[in-house]
């Protein structure tokens, strides 16, 4: 009985059902696709490409290990990802060739050209396979065979490191995700510059014949076997990387959008419920039951929330396939790590929508089911007073509130703070939310004044102090989108801002060289210094930490970049030598003259003393190591140089290498920002419906309202600007309180990774924000009020309500 009463009810309403609908559709889109790319990070395997061919390839074990002991005694081993790849004893393709069942073993080793390709020696050819489509296999350390996406043919010179090489072959082949440059073995063993060293062993047992290769595995090298999908993983090592990313995102923004879509859909069940109030008034007094009530409005929902669960749950795989092409293209994940589609995003996201619909239902009917019939007849015609409950909750949310932001401000890595972050911004958006009515109220009555000077702002006035829960329904969502908009952008300012400031502090340089080596550069005339800097990161047991090799040629090192030391120094720093930044350093336990050991990218432990503590930690990275040390163990060596040339015309430097700004080569920019960006801006997207959604319905549902101003005498004119003033009141209050939580949120955000509490906020980008909040409110008020202005009112006032 009660399901299809609930039936007649959404047929008959469906326009005060819309909007519950579009926000759940929403809502199960966001969670369905951060649940897709959370399950992806879990579960996506990566095809390989260039070890195609090889049912088994040998190459080194690019994780690091730690065994943890738990307090309750459990030990449990850990590995988390390296960044640079492990290289391998060459004399190890000997030992599996020795092997009964193994028929070819091919060794290659991998570095790249010119930047963006990647070169080897053409004995690993058969990996894919390749084979020459043009021309011959290079023989002489000066030839080289390319791939057919080249564009290069037979004869044409190809320049490498500054050293010229004819191309003597091209392959038939080309990969889809890489550009392949072949060498001899000698020559791509010389410029891989891993003596007896080689990246992978691609080993084909004979047809039909099983090979065990434990007893080379065993041989205490961290050798690992890889197969299937496996093989993919060592061939592109960000594939690991992109994984523990997609792992990090997927749940931070499905529990963050979860949380924004609990928020937005119990704004906007509320809203409908304080529209139903008479009707709800009218059904108690005809003697219907708090539970019966209860019930005939959560059958309602449970029915919203399943056909919304399953139409968002449709468009949350497209929207994860979208996110998956975005990211890809923003270099977040590799293109060949494939997009896991399950069945369990799109039935836990149905199942989210229909809890949230339920939930958000029962929470907000709850009162006006309960309380007697006249009661609640006159809460319908004059608007109720704010629940004991509802003033409870809100205090408890600022209590959380605070505790939450004392602990931001103590964070200081991006990984811990950013989930924080965002929490912390939700959990006083709830507390303004459920204090809402108590802040419409002050905000009408200081208000009010400015708004009676005019006939429809005192139309205005007497409707926002009437009725405070309907301005605080819509302070709601304009609220949420001014903060976590806010939120979202400027923390990436401010730590880009710190950065480059630090950088720009610390750098002694006119330009910032790549692709050249510091031996060329020295050598043009006016050149005073050169500094070559190389990046990586490293693990201090499974923490991993951003770092630095710098190198300051002739110079001390504190010459050759401030680093901004606070303990210790640089005079004298050597080989063995290591100076932390004032986070790692607080991290780690460490101080000047202590012991530091760690991992390096390429998995290689090494052993260093603490020499100098510095503060430019942003600018510069965590670690500042020996450039010797960190060139020998990452990829790409080349690095930046940094030059000092002040009487050096740009372009006698562009001769000899591309020359950028005069931060890049040691400024570390806002990590994965674009990626950020583009993840959160769905939550800003979300709120900007919800927005939307929210003025769209509380104007529709006082058509007979307008229609009564028309006919007492009001012009469509005055009725609209009534509306608009209600707006622009609603919009200020949002403004501020929203403004507010995102100072309060920047601001601890910043105290803790910056080291202080003033938020970098781009004041051409803050008007921005608002600008277009407040044009996406005022249409969304005007909009629904000209179509509601349409009808005549003495057909508006007499229709069935």
């Amino acid at each position: 009985m009660i399901t299809g009463l609930a039936l007649k009810t959404l047929r008959h309403r469906r326009a005060a059902f819309a909007g519950a609908f579009v926000a759940l559709v929403c809502a199960a889109a966001l969670v369905c696709a951060c649940l897709m790319l959370l399950e992806t990070g879990l579960r996506g395997g990566v095809a390989p490409e260039r070890y195609a061919a090889a049912p088994l390839v040998v190459a080194g074990d690019q994780n690091v290990h730690e065994t943890v002991t738990k307090s309750s005694g459990k030990v449990k081993a850990k590995a988390k990802p390296l960044s640079e790849r492990v290289w391998i004893p060459e004399a190890t393709a000997a030992k599996l060739r020795g092997l009964p069942g193994v028929s070819t073993v091919l060794t290659e080793v991998t570095f790249p050209v010119n930047g963006h390709a990647l070169g080897h020696g053409w004995e690993s050819a058969g990996l894919t396979p390749f084979t020459i489509a043009q021309g011959r296999p290079p023989r002489e350390n000066r030839e080289v065979v390319v791939d057919a996406r080249s564009g290069l043919s037979v004869g044409a010179a190809l320049h490498v490191r500054g050293e010229a090489y004819r191309v003597v072959g091209v392959t038939a082949q080309a990969l889809p995700s890489q550009d392949t440059v072949f060498f001899s073995t000698s020559e791509a063993r010389r410029l891989a510059a891993r003596p007896g060293l080689v990246t992978a062993i691609g080993v084909f047992p004979r047809a039909g014949t099983p090979v065990d290769v434990s007893p080379v595995l065993s041989t205490g090298e961290r050798l690992v076997a890889y197969t299937g999908d496996e093989r993919g993983t060592v061939e592109f090592l960000d594939a690991e990387q992109a994984r523990v990313r997609l792992i990090s995102m997927g749940g931070a923004l499905g529990g963050t959008s979860l949380l924004v879509a609990i928020l937005v859909v119990t704004g906007t069940a509320a809203l409908a419920v304080q529209q139903r109030r008479r009707e709800i008034a009218l059904l108690r007094a005809v003697a219907a039951t708090p539970g019966q009530v209860r019930r005939l409005l959560g059958g309602e929902s449970l029915l919203v929330g399943l056909a919304a669960g399953v139409i968002g749950s449709a468009a949350g795989i497209g929207l994860g396939f979208w996110l998956r092409g975005r990211f890809v293209e923003l270099g977040a994940m590799p293109e060949n790590l494939r997009l896991v589609v399950s069945p369990f995003p799109a039935a836990a996201a149905l199942l989210a929508a229909v809890a949230a619909a339920w939930a958000a239902t029962r929470l907000s009917v709850r009162r006006t089911a309960r309380i007697r019939p006249v009661e609640a007849l006159g809460e319908a015609a004059m608007g109720g007073g704010l629940p004991l409950g509802r003033s409870i909750a809100g205090v408890v949310c600022v209590a959380v509130g605070i505790v939450l932001t004392l602990v931001l401000s103590g964070l200081e890595t991006e990984a811990a703070s950013s989930p924080v972050t965002m929490l912390t911004a939700l959990v006083w958006t709830v507390a303004v939310t459920l204090l809402g009515p108590v802040l419409a109220r002050v905000a009408t009555a200081l208000l009010g004044v400015g708004l009676r000077a005019s006939r429809a702002g005192f139309l205005a006035a007497r409707n926002l102090r009437t009725r405070p829960g309907r301005m605080a329904s819509v302070m709601a969502p304009l609220t949420l989108l001014v903060a976590m908009t806010c939120t979202i952008l400027f923390t990436q300012t401010t730590m880009g801002h710190a950065s480059a400031a630090q950088a720009a502090a610390g750098t002694h340089a006119d330009y910032v060289v790549s692709g050249a080596t510091a031996d060329a550069v020295r050598r043009v005339p006016g050149v005073k210094a050169v500094t070559s800097v190389v990046r990586t990161s490293v693990r201090v047991g499974l923490d991993k930490y951003g770092a630095q090799g710098v190198d300051g040629g002739e110079r001390p090192l504190g010459q050759a970049v401030d680093l901004g030391v606070v303990s210790g120094s640089l005079d004298g720093f050597g080989a063995r030598s290591a100076a932390l930044s004032e986070s790692a350093a607080s991290r780690l336990g460490l101080s000047v003259g202590e012991a530091l050991t760690l991992t390096l990218g390429d998995g290689t432990p090494a052993e260093l003393k603490v020499v100098a503590i510095y503060s430019r930690g942003l600018g510069f990275g965590d670690l500042t190591l020996p450039y010797a040390l960190v060139a020998d163990h990452v990829d790409d060596p080349s690095g930046a140089l940094l030059v000092e040339a002040p009487s050096v015309r740009r372009e006698a430097l562009a001769a000899v290498a591309p020359v950028v700004s005069p931060t890049e080569g040691t400024g570390t920019q806002a990590p994965n920002a674009e990626v950020n960006y583009v993840a959160m801006g769905l939550i800003i997207a979300f709120s900007a419906i919800a927005v939307v959604n929210t003025l769209a319905m509380s104007t529709t549902d006082r058509s007979r309202e307008l229609a009564l101003l028309r006919l007492v005498g009001a012009t469509r004119r005055q009725v609209l600007r009534m509306l608009r003033l209600e707006t622009l009141t609603a919009l200020i209050v949002s403004v501020l309180a929203g403004t507010g939580i995102a100072l309060i949120t920047l601001s601890a955000f910043s105290r803790g990774m910056t080291g202080s509490a003033l938020p970098y906020v781009p004041p051409a980008g803050y008007a921005l924000v608002i600008a277009a909040v407040a044009a996406l409110a005022l249409v969304a008020t005007s909009l629904p009020a000209r179509l509601a202005l349409r009808a005549r009112p003495a057909e508006t006032i007499g229709a069935r309500q």
